[in-house]
């Protein structure tokens, strides 16, 4: 059986730039791409923290060391430039594959820098 298991993330991103006529996708910065474990082209979700908006679209290339993470084509239109995103891919694996699998989580910034890299999150507490 194959299940669906977080690859990894770019967490809280600040969207720098919505191009409504550039080609459709999220240019990010090169530097990012390659630490979060992305590929060029590979479908991602956008989880839109600021307003709530869900979509998938796909990665291309932004200037390495530029910060840039920019919404294009119709995804301009879901998001503001300085709205809190974040960008996740997901992976297909087997039970087995899953038990030793580790995403890698990237928190960033309100810039855009890499705050911390991890790959565990903290188990959730109960309010007290």
């Amino acid at each position: 059986m194959q299940i669906e298991m977080l690859k990894c993330k770019l967490h809280m991103a600040a969207v720098t730039q919505a191009e409504l006529w550039y080609d459709g996708s999220c240019a990010i910065d090169e530097d990012l791409v390659e630490l979060a474990g992305l590929r060029e082209f590979e479908k991602i979700d956008i989880y839109n923290v600021s307003n709530g908006e869900r979509f998938h679209t796909y990665v291309i290339l932004a200037e390495r060391g530029s910060g840039i993470i920019s919404m294009n084509g119709a995804a301009a239109r879901r998001v503001q430039v300085g709205d809190r995103i974040i960008i996740a891919s997901y992976a297909q694996m087997t039970e087995a594959e899953a038990d030793s699998h580790k995403p890698k989580l990237v928190y960033l910034d309100e810039s855009n820098k890499v705050e911390r890299s991890t790959n565990t999150i903290p188990v959730q507490l109960a309010e007290a």
